[in-house]
């Protein structure tokens, strides 16, 4: 009889202890201790500070001061561009001012040139005043060759129409056809610009 109840007693304790080891073995257990979860937390707080930085004010501040540093840049470069050309036309546009300001300002001396020229070609019995014309004629002369003004001219130079303007003709065997035989006026030029023809006797 005792035996019996003592079975009882342990089958009894039995159980009672089995429903404790299965709720051991329960997914909320295994969920108290997942190991995974620090991990998760760790990654759903670093998406957190993520969304904050995306909608940081100041990210779309600096945007727009790119964009706007982009605009001055370009808007910079344009009027440099349009400075270069400016200054290429405005340069294009003085290199041929300037010859032909130079040629109306010259044409207006040569008649002054042909006057030393005639006054020199005359007899003169004062040897200073003689010297004195010579000095003043070169010094005139002097002022045109600064002024890059070339005289041209001579007997014996082959006739070129571009350059010379043959008033008359004159049969001399000594002289090549088509040879100067004598300037009435001398011919003067600025680089190839002929400010004045030279009048010439052309032989034939």
């Amino acid at each position: 009889m005792e035996e019996h109840n003592q079975n009882q007693a342990e089958e009894l304790e039995r159980e009672t202890q089995e429903p404790e080891a299965e709720a051991a073995d329960t997914p909320q257990a295994e969920a108290e201790v997942d190991p995974q979860q620090p991990d998760e937390a760790k990654e759903e707080k670093k998406g957190w500070r993520d969304r904050l930085k995306k909608e940081d004010p100041r990210d779309a501040q600096i945007k727009k001061l790119q964009e706007d540093y982009a605009a001055l840049n370009d808007r910079y470069l344009r009027l440099m561009a349009e400075y270069d050309n400016f200054r290429k036309r405005s340069q294009r546009e003085r290199d041929a001012i300037y010859p032909e300001a130079t040629a109306a300002a010259v044409s207006g001396f040569l008649t002054v040139a042909d006057n030393f020229e005639r006054a020199l070609a005359a007899e003169c019995k004062d040897p200073e005043y003689k010297k004195g014309t010579e000095l003043t004629y070169k010094s005139l002369l002097d002022t045109l060759e600064k002024l890059k003004v070339e005289a041209f001219g001579e007997p014996g130079e082959p006739f070129d129409p571009n350059c010379h303007n043959a008033v008359m003709h004159v049969e001399d065997e000594s002289l090549e056809p088509g040879t100067i035989a004598e300037v009435f006026q001398r011919g003067y030029r600025l680089g190839e610009r002929v400010i004045r023809h030279a009048m010439v006797k052309v032989a034939n």
